[in-house]
Order: C-alpha cells, then sequence, then structure tokens
C-alpha cells in the first residue's frame, strides 16, 4: 500500500448531465470541486457550498471518510449558472397540474390565494427532475475530484518516505560511528575509578583497618556497576530495533503516521539516554547528530497519514 501525506489539493469539473427530453433543467452549467487538506491528528471535514447543495453532504462526508483517514481536509464546491438555463422550461403536464392543485385547494379554502409566478416556477423546477440531475453532476465531480486528491497525497507520500529512508540511513551510520567507541570509553572510565577509589582509601586510611582483599573485592564491585551503568550498548541495539520497525513500517504503507511518532518518541528516548550516559567527547557529539536526526524525522512524520 502507499504511503499518505496529509497535504494534498485536487480539483474537478463536471458538466450537467442532459436526457434530451427536458434540456437545460436550471441546473448548473459548471460544477467545481476542490479538496485540500493539511496536518491533522484526526479526520476534520469541513464543507463549502451553495446552500441548495447542502442535502449532499451526508454522502460526500461518507465518500471522504471511506478513503481518507486523518488531516484537516476542506471540500469546496462552486457552482455557474448559465442566465438562460437558471429558469426551468415548465413543461405543460406540470402546468396543469398545478393548475388542478390550485383549484382544489381554493375549493376547500376560498381564501387561498394563488400560486405566483415564482412559485409555479419553482415547482417546475423541483418536479422536473432538475435537482437530481445537479446532485449527480456534483457526485460525480466530487469523486473524481478525491480520486486526484489521493493520487496527489500518493506522490506526496513518496517523496516523504524517500527523506525518511534517507534520515533513517543517518542514524544507522551514527549508531555505527558510536559501537566501537564503547568498550574503550568504558575501560577507561573504569580504570579511572578505581584510581580515584584508591586515592580515597589512601586519603581516609581505610587501608589500615580493612584488609587489602576485602577492599580489592569492594573496588571491583563498584567498578562494574559503574561501567553497567555507562553502557549504552543496550540502547544502540534499542535504537537499530526501532529503526527496523520503521523500515517496516515505510514498507508497508496505508495508515502508519501515529506508529511513527509513537516509534519517534522512542528513538528520541534512547538518544537521550545516550547522551546523559556518555563518558566520552565523541559520544556526545553522536548523540547531538542523532537528535537533529530524529527531530528532521518527527517533523517529517507529522505528515504522513
Amino acid at each position: 500500500m502507499p504511503v499518505y501525506s496529509m497535504t494534498g489539493y485536487a480539483s474537478a469539473t463536471a458538466l450537467p448531465t442532459n436526457t434530451g427530453e427536458t434540456p437545460n433543467l436550471g441546473s448548473a452549467v459548471g460544477v467545481t470541486v476542490e479538496a485540500r487538506s493539511v496536518n491533522g491528528r484526526f479526520l476534520d471535514l469541513s464543507f463549502r457550498m451553495p446552500d441548495e447543495l447542502r442535502s449532499l453532504e451526508p454522502a460526500l462526508r461518507e465518500l471522504i471518510s471511506g478513503q481518507v483517514k486523518r488531516g484537516k481536509m476542506e471540500l469546496r464546491i462552486n457552482t455557474q449558472r448559465d442566465t438562460d438555463s437558471s429558469l426551468p422550461n415548465p413543461q405543460p403536464e406540470l402546468l396543469n397540474r398545478l393548475s388542478r392543485l390550485e383549484s382544489q385547494v381554493q375549493a376547500w379554502l376560498p381564501k387561498a390565494q394563488g400560486l405566483t409566478v415564482q412559485e409555479a416556477l419553482q415547482w417546475c423546477k423541483s418536479g422536473s427532475g432538475g435537482a437530481s440531475a445537479a446532485d449527480e453532476t456534483v457526485m460525480d465531480a466530487a469523486r473524481r475530484c478525491i480520486e486526484g486528491f489521493l493520487e496527489a497525497r500518493a506522490r506526496e507520500g513518496a517523496k516523504l518516505v524517500t527523506m525518511l529512508k534517507q534520515r533513517v540511513t543517518t542514524l544507522r551510520d551514527l549508531a555505527q560511528q558510536a559501537e566501537p567507541l564503547i568498550p574503550a570509553a568504558v575501560q577507561r572510565q573504569r580504570e579511572r575509578f578505581l584510581e580515584r577509589w584508591q586515592e580515597a582509601l589512601t586519603a581516609t586510611g581505610a587501608s589500615q583497618s580493612i584488609s587489602e582483599q576485602s577492599l580489592q573485592e569492594r573496588a571491583v564491585n563498584e567498578a562494574a556497576a559503574y561501567a553497567l551503568r555507562i553502557d549504552v550498548a543496550e540502547e544502540l541495539t534499542r535504537l537499530r530495533s526501532h529503526l527496523d520497525e520503521v523500515d517496516r513500517l515505510l514498507k508497508k504503507g496505508g495508515e502508519i503516521g501515529k506508529r511513527l511518532d509513537f516509534l519517534m518518541q522512542e528513538l528520541h528516548r534512547e538518544a537521550n539516554t545516550l547522551g546523559s550516559k556518555a563518558v566520552a567527547i565523541e559520544l556526545t557529539n553522536i548523540s547531538v547528530e542523532m537528535k537533529v536526526a530524529i527531530e528532521q524525522l518527527r517533523e517529517q512524520v507529522q505528515n504522513i497519514e
């Protein structure tokens, strides 16, 4: 499955359907549908359309929500009407029916007012099937617009995947640079700890009251515990594991934005721990570079559905 960006734009235009039996049914000469979206934690839909098309909102919402899962999205519908075709073409059958209905109503309600020309034209328009023709025109344009919108998001998503893979490669290289530095740094700090341990024993005179063997065992135990505290091999292992999961999700595609965002938090946690445990300037520099790369990853992940 492709990876979709939450940023996208598309538009589509449709002409009204015309059966030939009732031409120019008062429908729009042209309908333009525009879809645009930006980042969002959830799917947030808004519609801008003429009031006479509001009845289509549930169908449009169902059309979009079935294919778009996240993002703040706006669907805008504009109609252009021809002056000559904006009025319906009344058919004799409809006019006769309206006349009979008006007579029946006035027979029962003598004080009822007669139909105005505008009211008669409005009834002819609604009874001629023009509304359904216009609705189908709008839905046709909306469907094509959403197709183009998804294609645009897929193209943008492919670019994001390329950038994310580059950052993942950078993080792997940094982890590889850090790995050979760890044993030497741990050994150096262990030796320094033992030297300071010996200096402290001499300064306090503890070596005179405690046997040398006991002091040696205590020193070795303390040095081992200290070495474990500053060893970052485990953090590098977890960082590589998270990067493997990022690669797997990018290959899988689909709705992966929330999972990637969680992995960015975990990567940042490992880089922070690496920096806090670093006992060599080289490891500190690598930690800083990792944080920069992870932050760049996080910014791009915010755009993924």
